[in-house]
């Protein structure tokens, strides 16, 4: 018993509570086989003593382990090691361990790596492929909001919404008008489903509307992290190209009449990765045969709000009278990337049973949060934001347009986007791009190349570059990284 008592080693110092402490001792003794089942254990107050704590703690420990079965108690006769606990081997005591790296069953193989899977090198810059800068973020604002909508309707706020007596949240509401006035979506809040992201949205529609078998169309190049989503949900997917305005229409029909299409999903307004529009003509075309063809058309407009040349282009759900599109945006991707507020705009019994869903990974939206960005719509605070950001990304894009026409005007081609938060650009193919990017990256910049917006991910001339996220000053150093990474033209 003395040789147990002096392993018992406790820190008053460690933030884990004194009885978990004790607690967790006595059962890595239990296991280990230092500790047998039936042995006594020393009395509370007498371990006390010799931990130098308040009896109370040791009889919490003691109350803890009764509770999981490690221990029982019987009075006048003191605590002992349960006689009904596994036949536990001995092992010599070593370090306590945590889950370590690998689990003790088997993992099915895991999906193609997303766009954000690739390793980040400690104090690398990571060139994005286009997010918004968090320093642009009325945070002050939200904070007030935030301590307004806790202080007045707290009570209602942090409670289940089926207790609540809203039909439906604020920035449901406040939402549902932006749509209207800005985008010409004549939606009801109860077409509205709030997510956790854009990227929630699209996963509640695959699984929502997607069987095992079902065939999808996808842009290509296009959002490698979609079409993941499409493969969990049991998709087979069908690329087609895109071309200088957009998804082509033809490959599209050739597809649609081989074979039932479930869906297609496009990236209208600013395409993902090359940022091209989707020509009027297109458009129709593709809202006529998914009508005629009866699939949906899931339509991510990540970054509506910065346009810079003319007005932005409505949304395909602004001219669909059939119910074929699904329109998806994010609060994410103009407000903050930390700001995880995304929306999905659907018939209603598709947006019912997405919300359905929904409440099996996430029962309900953050409703304090909802409740102040609902406010910063209505007293268009939401909307002095998207304007001023959009005055510095214009800049930020030229910036990065003259930095690398100056400096890389030989090796780059491209054609200014007329909005969103990225550009896209093809590579002189005499320029080994992937070995471009090792080079960067030992200069401590990372950037993203075509192979990874293509379905077959073998290299591409191309490359992404996001220019929202930093300043012109930034933007002109990362350049110079750039440009001093070239590899000689023509060397494997």
């Amino acid at each position: 018993m003395a040789r147990w008592q002096l392993s018992l080693e406790i820190d008053p110092a460690s933030t884990v509570p004194l009885f978990v402490q004790i607690a967790t001792a006595i059962t890595a003794d239990v296991r280990s086989g230092r500790l047998r089942p039936g042995a006594p254990l020393p009395g509370a107050r007498s371990l006390a003593r010799r931990l130098e704590v308040n009896r109370n703690t040791v009889a919490a420990a003691y109350a803890e382990l009764a509770a999981e079965g490690w221990v029982t108690t019987s009075r006048g006769r003191g605590t002992f090691v349960s006689t009904s606990l596994p036949d536990l081997p001995p092992r010599r005591p070593g370090p306590r361990r945590g889950p370590g790296a690998r689990p003790g069953f088997d993992l099915p193989p895991p999906g193609r790596p997303g766009l954000d899977d690739d390793p980040v090198d400690p104090g690398a810059r990571k060139w994005d492929y286009g997010i918004p800068d968090v320093r642009l973020a009325p945070v002050k604002e939200l904070a007030r909001a935030y301590r307004r909508a806790l202080r007045d309707h707290g009570r209602d706020l942090l409670q289940y919404d089926r207790y609540s007596c809203r039909p439906h949240s604020r920035l449901q509401v406040a939402l549902a008008a932006m749509l209207q006035a800005t985008r010409g979506l004549h939606a009801a809040p109860e077409n509205l489903v709030v997510t956790r992201g854009s990227q929630m949205a699209l996963y509640l529609v695959a699984q929502a509307i997607i069987r095992p078998g079902d065939t999808v169309a996808v842009e290509h190049p296009g959002y490698p992290v979609a079409w993941e989503v499409f493969r969990r949900a049991g998709a087979q997917l069908c690329p087609i190209e895109v071309d200088a305005e957009g998804i082509r229409i033809e490959p599209l029909e050739r597809l649609a009449h081989e074979r039932s299409l479930r869906a297609v999903f496009v990236t209208p307004h600013h395409q993902f990765p090359t940022t091209v529009t989707l020509g009027a003509g297109r458009r129709l075309a593709l809202l006529r045969l998914a009508r005629q063809a009866r699939f949906a058309v899931i339509e991510d407009d990540y970054d509506h709000e910065f346009h810079f040349r003319g007005r932005p282009v409505q949304p395909l759900m602004s001219g669909d009278s059939d119910g074929v599109v699904l329109y998806m945006g994010s609060l994410s991707k103009i407000f903050a990337p930390g700001v995880r507020v995304g929306y999905l705009v659907a018939p209603t019994m598709l947006a019912r049973r997405v919300r359905a869903l929904r409440a099996l990974i996430d029962i309900q939206d953050d409703s304090v949060l909802d409740w102040a960005l609902g406010e910063l719509f209505e007293d268009g605070e939401m909307q002095r934001h998207f304007n001023r950001a959009r005055r510095f990304y214009l800049a930020r894009r030229d910036a990065l347009v003259q930095a690398l026409r100056d400096r890389l005007g030989g090796v780059v081609a491209f054609t200014p986007p007329s909005g969103g938060m990225a550009l896209w650009a093809r590579i002189d193919p005499a320029v080994d791009v992937e070995r471009w990017a090792a080079r960067a990256r030992a200069r401590g910049l990372m950037f993203r190349t075509g192979r990874l917006f293509f379905l077959d991910g073998r290299p591409r001339p191309y490359v992404r570059l996001g220019f929202a996220r930093w300043d012109e000053r930034e933007l002109a150093a990362a350049v110079e990284d750039l440009a001093a990474a070239l590899p000689a033209r023509g060397r494997g």
